[in-house]
């Protein structure tokens, strides 16, 4: 076990910032939380003495939710639906994943109605801890009766079957515990059920996914702030006068934030009584855009910190009214619909960058730059072919974007009849993401391109602090050469925190939502 002073976890109200920094925690629950854990599982013991019925302790699951089971056959029963349901398929569950999981069905079965006892919370507890994050596979959760198969594949962990990752390293279960001094559990009444019913693994992928958007959003403020100097574009649009009439508050704090990354720029100032009188829309309309993007994070940021903080099993357990209540907390449509919400959003960060980098290498549109933004355009290709790839991503991502959450499908011979595609809808946003950050990468290589071929001019101290950051992996594209190692440094250099942590901090601050890694 790990000598680390634990942080005593508030249950049931983690907040946006526990969740963003919850990798590398170590967490302990408090007396009153074990106080509420013993006292629902004394519940569930004296039902089982009474042979009282109650669905997932004493019965099957499911549409056999009708047949009795013998009191000699309970652990049995709690072993067998752990083993049974572990069926999920395709590439592990990456380890931020995991422990995101962990913690939130740590916090899930810690706030007392569950009916496990205190030793299932401890040996998640310990797990977290000590970084023995189970394997789990991403695919076969339909989102509903929670998300079955892959928190049977985190609960084999516990009964000493299935397999863990330790540091990279993949070992049984049985090793796994066995490593911090444990030994497999053998499960009683209602724990296998409690264990597998929830929707931990499709919150953690949309909050993983609510993350990375968070980041692409910050880095796409930068991105598009650089652009609009490297094009001449005017300020004007961003006028916080223009943007008060929306009624937007997103719209209006992210056109301060841009102001304020250009407000001494010395090409900004070199254009001011120009002739031009618009441009176009994807510099122009920016506010509207990336405000109405900012928006619906945001609403989903509290929708999902909501299902963090909440008891998504199945039976319920409430040890006061001395009642145990089945129900369908389990159902993850809230997680789906924000996670195709933020599909959506994050998808349409990568689309206007994508157009940024098409104005960007057309010279009728680029402010006098040269065409694909390069010297010698027909000997050099320049970013003709690297604006190719921004477009392929972005039309990738209108595929991804399509909604999860609006197709269900019927499972359980129809018992569970209408599900929430919540895991898919979560886990195709690190696709999106991933598209948007190398998207972001070529518009921030285009755009410092264009600001260099503006010298002896200089734009603003706070964008000229990117573009250094950018030049001290990447040099000024002075003529063709391997494109690809380019658009991988850029992409490594704008997710570094320290890269866009200025701008994050800027917008959810405003919105007192304290942001980490």
């Amino acid at each position: 076990m790990s000598n680390m002073q634990s942080i005593t976890l508030n249950v049931g109200k983690l907040t946006l910032a526990d969740l963003m920094n919850s990798t590398g925690m170590h967490i302990k629950i408090s007396a009153n939380d074990y106080a509420r854990i013993e006292a629902a599982n004394a519940l569930v013991t004296s039902a089982v003495k009474s042979n009282t019925i109650t669905y997932g302790i004493n019965t099957g699951f499911g549409l056999l939710a009708n047949t009795i089971i013998p009191v000699d056959q309970l652990e049995e029963l709690q072993r067998k639906i752990v083993l049974s349901h572990a069926c999920g398929v395709g590439e592990y569950l990456s380890d931020d994943i995991v422990s995101l999981i962990l913690l939130l069905k740590i916090n899930s079965l810690a706030r007392g109605f569950s009916g496990v006892r205190r030793e299932i919370v401890d040996y998640l507890i310990a797990l977290f801890n000590n970084q023995i994050y189970p394997c789990i596979p991403a695919k076969g959760s339909v989102g509903a009766s929670g998300d079955l198969a892959p928190l049977a594949h985190m609960s084999l962990v516990l009964i000493g079957e299935g397999e863990v990752r330790v540091n990279g390293q993949i070992m049984c279960g049985r090793d796994g515990l066995a490593k911090i001094g444990l030994t497999p559990l053998i499960l009683t009444a209602k724990e296998g059920l409690a264990l597998l019913n929830g929707t931990q693994v499709s919150t953690a992928l949309a909050l993983i996914g609510l993350f990375q958007g968070l980041r692409n959003f910050a880095i796409a403020t930068i991105s598009g702030a650089l652009s609009l100097d490297a094009a001449l574009g005017s300020i004007t649009p961003f006028d916080e006068r223009i943007n008060s009439l929306k009624n937007n508050p997103s719209q209006i704090h992210y056109a301060k934030i841009v102001c304020g990354l250009l407000s001494d720029s010395e090409i900004l100032d070199s254009h001011k009584k120009c002739s031009k009188v618009q441009d176009p829309y994807a510099l122009r309309c920016q506010p509207q855009v990336m405000g109405a993007a900012l928006t619906y994070l945001l609403h989903a940021a509290t929708n999902l910190t909501n299902e963090a903080n909440s008891v998504s099993d199945n039976p319920l357990v409430f040890a006061e009214d001395k009642q145990i209540l089945s129900g369908g907390n389990f159902h993850a449509e809230v997680v789906g619909i924000a996670a195709d919400t933020l599909a959506i959003a994050i998808s349409e960060i990568g689309a206007i960058s994508e157009r940024r980098i098409a104005l960007l290498i057309d010279k009728n549109l680029n402010g006098g730059l040269p065409p694909f933004l390069v010297n010698n355009p027909g000997v050099n290709s320049g970013f003709m072919l690297a604006h190719v790839t921004a477009a392929a991503l972005a039309s990738e991502n209108k595929t991804y974007a399509h909604p999860a959450s609006v197709d269900s499908i019927p499972t359980s011979a129809n018992q569970e009849d209408h599900v929430s595609m919540a895991t898919f809808a979560g886990r195709k946003l690190i696709d999106i993401n991933e598209n948007v950050l190398n998207i972001l990468a070529i518009e921030t290589l285009a755009a410092c391109q264009g600001l260099d071929m503006r010298s002896p001019l200089k734009t603003s101290v706070a964008l000229s602090r990117a573009k250094n950051m950018l030049r001290d992996k990447v040099a000024f594209y002075a003529e063709d050469r391997l494109f690809a190692v380019d658009i991988n440094n850029a992409r490594l250099v704008i997710s570094d925190i320290n890269y866009y942590m200025p701008v994050l901090e800027q917008i959810l601050n405003t919105y007192h939502l304290k942001c980490g890694g």
